[in-house]
């Protein structure tokens, strides 16, 4: 893996009304997902934190213009590396176990690069300043240097091909 370039820190949290929605929309419709936008000052439908944070049920992931790419990418992760039996009772709370939970971190870093004027670098700067915490310290050195069991896992169940590169499917 090659080193990811540098963000600054006032860059602000990148959020779907950043000119992304689209990209991001298209993006969970290629792995099966449904982005449901909710308007503005409204309450985000099955959100586990509240406010702005992106909401799941089902395949759908709910989201407000206000919502940070970030959030929205962790929870469609989170629908993605559930089996499909949690999947088909999902609403709000993905549950999941340690290493799912590393491996939702990964494929959302891995889905950013994916996203044009989104990327890796970017989506890892804005989870440290939401707060995300890693042993490492951030979760650049955590992508960096220790998420090889959660590569590994995302391969394991399908969800990255032998490249490192998402398959755009859910789990089964």
């Amino acid at each position: 893996m090659s080193a990811l370039p540098a963000v600054p820190a006032e860059v602000p949290v990148l959020r779907l009304s950043d000119g992304v929605d689209a990209a991001v929309e298209a993006l969970l419709g290629r792995c099966g997902l449904e982005l449901q936008r909710v308007p503005g000052g409204a309450a985000i439908p099955f959100s586990y934190w509240g406010e702005t944070e992106a909401g799941i049920e089902g395949r759908r992931v709910y989201a407000r213009a206000d919502t940070p790419v970030h959030s929205v990418l962790h929870e469609a992760a989170h629908v993605l590396c559930m089996d499909g039996a949690r999947r088909a009772q999902l609403a709000r709370d993905a549950g999941g176990d340690f290493d799912e939970e590393n491996a939702v971190c990964c494929l959302q870093v891995l889905l950013a690069d994916l996203l044009p004027g989104v990327g890796a670098a970017r989506l890892l700067a804005d989870m440290d300043r939401w707060g995300y915490t890693f042993r490492l310290g951030s979760a650049r050195d955590w992508y960096e240097r220790e998420a090889d069991e959660a590569r590994a896992w995302l391969v394991r169940h399908g969800l990255v091909g032998a490249d490192g590169r998402p398959t755009l499917r859910s789990r089964c």
